[in-house]
Parts: C-alpha cells; structure tokens; sequence
C-alpha cells in the first residue's frame, strides 16, 4: 500500500465525523427496528463467508463485523447526536477498517506484511487523531458561544493543541512504516534508512 493511497484512506475513515449531526433523534420504534435490520444485514453477509475457508473466510468475517460494529456506532450517532457519539462513530468506522486491512495483510509475508500492518495501524491512527481534533474544535466552539470575550482565546488554544496531538500522533505514526521498510534493509543502507527516516519526523 503506497502512501498516497494510505492518506487517502485515512481521509475517508476521517470524514465519518459529522455526517450524522443534523440526524433527527429516531423514535424507539425506529431505533429498534433499525438496531434489528443491522442484525440482519450482518447475518446475511456472514453467509458467504461459511463456503470459504482459511484467511479468505476471516477476511470475510472480519468484513461483516466491521460493516456490522460501524453501523451500529452510526445508528447512535443519529440518535443522539453530539460531538462524543460522532467522534465514537468515527473510531468505530477506522477500528472496523484496521481489522480488515489487518486480516488481508496476513496474505503477506516477511516485512512486506510488517509494513502492510503498520500502514494499516498508520490509517487507523489518522483517522483517529481527526476525530478527536474534530470533537476537541467542536467543544471548543461551543464553550466559545457561551462568553464570546473570555472563551474566544481558550477556545483557540484548545483547537491548537487538538491539532497539534493530532498531527504528532499522525508524524509516530508514519514513522513506524518508514522505520519497519528500513527492517528489510541491512547494514549501512539500514542505518541510512533509519538516519532519513528518523530526520524526516524528527526523531
């Protein structure tokens, strides 16, 4: 997986925040039924997974929980909408997804499958650090619409430090990829290889 295509992932997992703010709150009867139909679609998608065998039928499993945990974390999103459930939504959607790309990384091996899964914990990381970043700016705002004067500068310096633990957990993380691409290496291209590496993210 290129680090392109990493990025892009965790842009994706990144933009579950928020979808379901303006949600209107659901009536029990419809969360109910709601809760029973992710049952079912869960159950249904299971079933194909049952002619497979080996890493194939875990990835298929694997898929199905995941599909399965971010709906449900969706599900009460929309019903109580607030900063902590979208934020829940959204790690729930990168934990769903580090769980698949962590199974399909057992087709590989060696450090290929090393850096397959620290790519995958990268995207995980990513995705996280905005969601909390997103909820910390949210709060932020809303303390902010209480006393406009006095909380305008908490509330910056709260959006400062989200954005700035969200962009050292994203720098740990895409230096663990660079520092295990470096494992394949030996000797004085390894030490090279970690020397940039450990330069590039400040280490």
């Amino acid at each position: 997986m290129k680090l392109r295509t990493l990025n892009q992932i965790a842009l994706i997992l990144s933009l579950t925040f928020g979808v379901s703010a303006y949600a209107d709150v659901m009536s029990k009867a419809d969360f109910k039924d709601a809760k029973a139909k992710i049952e079912v679609d869960y159950k249904a998608a299971l079933v194909p997974c049952d002619s497979l065998s080996g890493n194939p039928k875990k990835i298929c499993t694997a898929e199905a929980k995941g599909n399965k945990k971010t709906a449900l974390a969706n599900l009460d999103a929309n019903n109580n909408p607030s900063p902590k459930t979208q934020q829940q939504a959204a790690n729930a959607k990168a934990e769903a997804a580090y769980d698949l790309a962590h199974q399909k990384c057992q087709e590989q091996t060696g450090n290929a499958k090393d850096v397959c899964i620290k790519e995958a914990k990268a995207a995980e990381v990513t995705a996280k650090s905005d969601a909390k970043a997103a909820m910390k700016t949210s709060e932020a705002n809303k303390d902010a619409n209480k006393t406009i004067t006095q909380a305008t500068t908490k509330a910056q310096e709260k959006k400062l430090d989200a954005r700035s633990d969200a962009a050292a957990d994203k720098t740990d993380a895409q230096y663990k990829v660079e520092k295990e691409k470096c494992d394949a290496l030996a000797g004085a291209a390894k030490d090279n290889c970690l020397s940039q590496a450990k330069a590039r993210f400040g280490k």
